[in-house]
């Protein structure tokens, strides 16, 4: 086959290249310029899109003996991807940039060039693990990347190839030193991509600017202080409240609730937090159909952590699941917290090969008692 690799500079995207050179196929690499001003140099293991990276793909390239381009992709990675995350915020939203840059551009606007071009696949660097159509999780549990992926459809499944995923990290590493690619001990870009500085809220604040509110106790409406911006909280956050201290019982107080219109942030006790229902929208199933009737599963609604077993249904229009346009209400067996608007909610069926990626929605509501 004539496989497109998706080369990041980093040391999963380079071997997930060779792996799929050493598989026979045609393979011709690419990075995706993503800013319009890429930094000179990452700072650590924060950011990418720097011309560091674009010059370690090609050097990886090189390594391998296989053509390799920079295609420029930013405009609609800002439009996509960083606007989506800025409105996201300023709606009183939890979003995960990943997985809109894996529904949007790496599976869709890339995909969709690389399938104009005449090639029959993108290879990535994600771990996890994908054979007939079927998404698991990746052998490396704590490197698992398949719910930043539960949000593409079985066509940009059908398109898709994870060479990595069936592999721990650590021997990834030690495959790369043996293959003489520089990458071998490149450290793992962490934080948000396009906020090399970690400082979210500062990203946010310039953005958005300052659109004031106020903080209020959940239990008593007493207002405790005043912000810049609903953008500056998520559900769950604990620091950064701006209040004088804990609440009467002498326990933390924790963000519950978050009301853009008004801009008001409430805070509670631990106890506001549980959820034991949520209603997600933009549903996507990756076997290309919805499911018929309640499915026992089990759902994870942030990338590390937030697991539950939990009873789904598919609600809404299901006709078309690639239009996105149906939605999902799930049943949680134990209370969850920390749940997010904005955030994905991910079924998962156990399965000792790997757990099998059902499918996925954008979490929009949430519930205590089981009711919307």
């Amino acid at each position: 086959m004539r496989i497109l690799a998706a080369m990041s500079g980093g040391v999963d995207s380079a071997v997930a290249a060779a792996r799929a050179v050493d598989a026979g196929h045609e393979v011709v690499g690419v990075h995706l310029a993503l800013s319009t001003a890429p930094g000179t140099l990452r700072t650590g293991s924060r950011g990418c899109c720097s011309k560091e990276d674009a010059g370690d793909a090609r050097r990886a390239a090189d390594v391998l003996g296989i053509p390799f381009y920079v295609w420029d992709f930013a405009d609609r990675f800002k439009e996509d991807v960083i606007d989506d995350f800025v409105a996201s915020y300023a709606a009183g939203q939890t979003p995960n940039p990943c997985l809109r840059c894996n529904e949007k551009i790496k599976f869709s606007a890339l995909a969709d060039r690389a399938v104009a071009l005449g090639f029959d696949a993108v290879a990535t660097g994600h771990y996890a693990q994908l054979d007939d159509g079927v998404l698991r999780r990746a052998v490396d549990a704590d490197k698992d990347q398949s719910y930043v992926l539960a949000v593409l459809t079985a066509e940009q499944l059908s398109r898709a190839m994870f060479p990595v995923g069936d592999t721990p990290k650590e021997q990834i590493r030690e495959e790369a030193a043996e293959r003489d690619l520089a990458v071998a001990n490149k450290p793992d870009s962490h934080d948000i991509c396009f906020i090399p500085s970690g400082d979210t809220r500062a990203f946010l604040g310039a953005e958005i600017g300052v659109r004031p509110g106020s903080v209020v106790d959940a239990d008593s409406g007493e207002i405790l202080a005043e912000h810049e911006g609903v953008h500056g909280f998520t559900i769950g956050q604990r620091k950064g409240l701006g209040i004088a201290g804990p609440g009467a019982d002498g326990r933390p107080r924790y963000v519950t609730e978050i009301e853009p219109e008004t801009g008001t942030v409430k805070v509670g006790g631990a106890e506001r937090l549980q959820v034991s229902w949520i209603r997600a929208e933009r549903a996507v199933w990756t076997s290309g159909s919805a499911p018929v009737g309640p499915i026992e599963c089990v759902v994870q609604v942030r990338a590390h952590g937030g697991l539950a077993e939990a009873v789904a249904e598919a609600v809404g229009s299901v006709d078309d699941v690639a239009d996105r346009d149906g939605g999902i209400e799930i049943s949680l067996r134990e209370p969850l917290t920390g749940v997010a608007a904005g955030q994905a909610a991910v079924l998962y069926r156990r399965d000792p090969g790997g757990d099998i990626v059902l499918g996925s929605g954008t979490i929009a509501a949430t519930d205590t008692a089981g009711e919307q």
